[in-house]
């Protein structure tokens, strides 16, 4: 593992970065466990039969369950089965979950691993840019409702990440290009040098180079620094969701067809045109978030087909129901500078429909 980068989140667990480092996984299981479940998105069989097998040789009872892909993954029907896969196994508190896929498979091992006998181990195995990035790491799981994203859900650090980056050899580019959007926004709300690295496209989505391993390493490091200062989302943590307000509402207005990398990026670049309007920001810095998304292939406007003023009103009202509004007020991740987070709370009806406007292609 002389490749590997390891990072440490708080006092609680190691995010492994590497080619190669598959045979961690295994390892990273908690001792005394007896059984594993290994859950995996469809693309991901053969990885999965790899590990299964590797906990075989380690004494481990391993089961496989594929998942639906993306985000139909992550229903309550979905986790009834695995539930019910656990219980007929007799898995005890000592057993533990390997998830493996994207962020909608991390995100539901998670909250099986979270809610099965109130809490079981869970090594995640993110499989995309996106999920190495974001959702594999901090320990947020969740499933969807009708009525929104991520609405049901729980905080639950897993025992270990494994981002084997040979995983993403099978990504196609258009998901690759979509990871890189939580990247850019780490850029934006801690470390400009990766906006620096992101401005050669070339090199940030070459799998077999050296920049998107270090783009991945420094975005992990932004989200390991904030998740151990504040668990709970308390309040620091909000940052990481710089862009996801707008970002959510669309995701779920359109059926969840945007990649969520895609809906983030715009979402990044209506924030950006909010605070200008509330005076946060210049012109400047918001032609710097066109540009940077743009420069590796993410939207930054937003086409509409119908009446303009019924998707608003759509959009308005997903909005409300974001996990950071407090009663009927807004809040929003906001920036005064790049990695100068700060919030922007209740701002005015005409701006927000402003901003949105502006967004529209």
């Amino acid at each position: 593992m002389s490749n590997a980068n390891v990072i440490r989140v708080g006092d609680d667990y190691d995010v492994v970065i590497g080619n190669g480092v598959l045979d961690q996984v295994v390892a990273a299981v908690p001792d005394g466990a007896q059984r594993v479940l290994v859950v995996h998105a469809p693309v991901m069989a053969d990885a999965a039969a790899t590990i299964a097998a590797a906990a075989t040789a380690a004494g481990l009872e391993p089961f496989v369950e594929s998942l639906p892909d993306a985000e139909a993954a992550k229903t309550a029907d979905v986790a009834i089965r695995l539930w019910s896969v656990l219980a007929e196994a007799g898995f005890t508190r000592t057993d533990a979950v390997i998830a493996l896929g994207g962020g909608a498979t991390t995100d539901l091992g998670g909250f099986v691993a979270a809610t099965w006998l109130r809490g079981v181990p869970v090594v995640q195995v993110p499989s995309t840019v996106l999920g190495m990035v974001d959702a594999a790491v901090g320990g947020k799981t969740g499933i969807n409702i009708p009525e929104g994203k991520n609405l049901v859900g729980s905080f639950h650090p897993p025992a270990a990440v494994i981002c084997d980056l040979d995983l993403l050899h099978t990504l196609p580019r258009a998901d690759l290009v979509a990871g890189l959007a939580e990247v850019v926004k780490c850029g934006f709300i801690a470390d400009p040098r990766i906006l620096e690295l992101a401005a050669d496209p070339d090199a940030a989505l070459d799998v077999q180079g050296a920049v998107l391993p270090e783009l991945v390493a420094r975005a992990v490091q932004v989200k390991a620094d904030v998740v151990s200062a504040d668990l709970r989302e308390a309040g620091l943590r909000e940052i990481l969701n710089y862009g996801h307000t707008f970002a959510h509402a669309v995701e779920q207005v359109s059926g969840f067809s945007w990649r969520h990398g895609d809906a983030v990026a715009l979402g990044m670049v209506y924030v950006a045109e909010l605070s200008r309007r509330a005076g946060l920001i210049d012109d400047a810095l918001v032609a710097r978030h066109r540009r940077a998304l743009q420069t590796v292939g993410l939207p930054t406007s937003y086409s509409i087909d119908g009446d303009v003023d019924e998707r608003w009103r759509a959009l308005r009202a997903a909005m409300g129901r974001d996990k950071k509004t407090r009663g009927s007020t807004l809040r929003f991740v906001a920036l005064t500078d790049v990695a100068a987070p700060t919030r922007l709370v209740g701002p005015d009806e005409d701006l927000l429909r402003e901003a949105f406007d502006a967004v529209r292609s």
